[in-house]
């Protein structure tokens, strides 16, 4: 059901209703009703199994070696890999943020990540943890309107992005 949600909402944006999601999963709306009786319900799902995976995103990330900063730019660029992929679910995250126990997961490790790269001096001091999500927002719009047909790269706003909050 959830991936039947997620085409629905990539082709009909956030006015997908549960009957177009019912018809995309192979059942009927009421087994949707019955898993999810509100499509707050099926958004708040989506949104912790689209943050659950960015949290093992950021959890790989901070595993490898190398500095924290190396760390943050593998957080950034394979987040955005996997964001990028699910346009619709971007749009479901601006358009409905949902706290989930995954979102605060991943804002605890972002900010340890993020406070370590400035330590060891390589992030601006006046960066903070926010800085990261707010970026991926950023991207977000910007893979948007390229899949649209903008003439855009998003790797490209990326780096923008990321020597941005480097310290120099």
């Amino acid at each position: 059901m959830l991936e039947g949600a997620r085409a629905a909402f990539a082709e009909e944006g956030l006015e997908a209703d549960m009957a177009s999601i019912a018809a995309r999963a192979g059942v009927g709306v009421g087994t949707v009703y019955r898993h999810f009786p509100t499509k707050a319900a099926l958004l708040t799902a989506l949104s912790e199994a689209h943050f659950g995976g960015l949290v093992e995103i950021c959890e790989r990330a901070s595993a490898q070696p190398g500095s924290a900063w190396d760390a943050v730019e593998r957080l950034v660029w394979d987040s955005a890999e996997f964001s990028a992929s699910d346009q619709g679910m971007c749009e479901v995250l601006a358009g409905a943020p949902t706290e989930t126990d995954a979102a605060r997961r991943l804002r605890e490790l972002t900010a340890r990540l993020v406070e370590k790269a400035k330590t060891e001096g390589d992030m601006r001091h006046d960066a903070g943890p926010d800085d990261i999500p707010m970026m991926m927002c950023g991207f977000g719009r910007i893979a948007a309107a390229q899949q649209a047909g903008a003439h855009l790269d998003w790797r490209r706003y990326l780096r923008l992005m990321l020597d941005g909050l480097r310290a120099r």
